[in-house]
């Protein structure tokens, strides 16, 4: 008699597809539970994409593999950046900080108009949670609250673009990466929005395995473009309709935020004439080089809201020197716009 042939298999891409259709799977292994804290106006596309992901891999599963939970700071009512209120099932006041609470994993959920103040409760709480066994995320700019904690010291983290420069001031043991996301240990942080589903597909897949993964995709990623093979945040110099002579004048410009380099220094190490940049500055943005490299780095830095406004004025007093027409300006905008920002009522009168 011939031997039995062996079963045919699913190929690896679809070997997942079909599986919440399979009979009951029994499994001892608990769901991993994780839980996301909701700062006020977080991100609502942030943080469906992260639970999305969640939900989808209980979907392909008959076995649920997560559960989770949202926690407010204040209340059981947090608004998100939408304006819509979205109802916790808890809040920090009513977790004790003496008891250890059974998370898998703990989010921090943050957005663009998320304040970055010290949350005392907040950062409380997250310290007394601190066990190796706990992966900490962040979202957008929740990971600012995981920095006030301690929590992200010597590790990889990726925040919006906006919170670059305050994260390197205050914080200059965390180690801020130009990726969309990481996963460093038991730290992940995310960019924004359009990254917190890679993030949680990321660690999905190092806890579950890819298999999951690839069936989560084909029901949520199946109107995606193509992947780019970098997973760099945006930056200026990535527009396509520039030339490539700008393109590396900027990453110069970029590169040299802390000591700006001058216009002919910047035009010596790309290989183009100061009436070449001149042309190229005005066609581009409407302004001389001088202007450009000057608000370029003031913009690129944030220094308006981070650094002393006698750091600014020594920092870019060369490029007043350099074009006096715009000295004026120049002054007016470093000492002026400054104290505007931090509410001095004297100026607000004389301006």
């Amino acid at each position: 008699m011939s031997a039995p042939k062996d079963t045919r298999q699913f190929s690896t891409p679809l070997r997942e597809t079909n599986r919440r259709f399979l009979p009951g799977e029994t499994t001892s292994e608990k769901p991993l539970h994780v839980a996301f804290v909701l700062l006020e106006h977080f991100s609502m596309m942030a943080f469906t994409a992260a639970v999305d992901a969640l939900v989808t891999a209980n979907l392909v599963r008959t076995a649920p593999l997560f559960s989770y939970q949202t926690i407010g700071l204040d209340s059981t009512q947090v608004k998100s950046d939408l304006g819509i209120e979205i109802s916790t099932g808890t809040h920090l006041s009513q977790l004790q900080t003496d008891t250890k609470d059974n998370y898998d994993m703990l989010i921090v959920c943050g957005g663009y108009r998320c304040s970055i103040d010290v949350h005392p409760a907040l950062t409380e709480y997250l310290k007394s949670q601190n066990t190796s066994q706990i992966i900490y995320g962040g979202l957008w700019n929740g990971a600012i609250a995981l920095a006030q904690a301690g929590l992200m010291d010597d590790t990889q983290c990726a925040i919006h673009p906006e919170n670059h420069a305050f994260i390197k001031e205050k914080y200059p043991k965390v180690h801020v990466s130009d990726q969309i996301f990481v996963t460093d240990n038991n730290r992940i942080s995310c960019a924004g929005p359009n990254s917190a589903l890679e993030m949680m597909l990321k660690i999905i897949e190092r806890l579950q395995g890819k298999d999951i993964v690839r069936a989560i995709r084909e029901i949520l990623s199946c109107d995606q473009l193509a992947e780019n093979s970098q997973n760099r945040l945006t930056q200026l110099s990535d527009k396509a309709n520039l030339p490539e002579s700008l393109r590396e004048l900027i990453q110069l410009m970029t590169a040299n935020i802390e000591e700006p380099l001058s216009v002919e220094e910047l035009c010596n190490f790309v290989g183009v004439s100061r009436r070449q940049a001149e042309r190229l500055s005005r066609i581009i943005w409407k302004h001389h080089p001088v202007n450009t490299t000057w608000n370029y780095g003031l913009l690129r830095r944030g220094d308006c809201c981070y650094k002393p406004v006698t750091a600014l004025l020594i920092l870019h007093w060369p490029a007043a020197l350099s074009a006096p027409a715009t000295s004026a300006t120049v002054i007016k905008t470093i000492l002026v716009l400054p104290l505007l920002l931090h509410g001095n009522s004297t100026v607000s009168k004389r301006v």
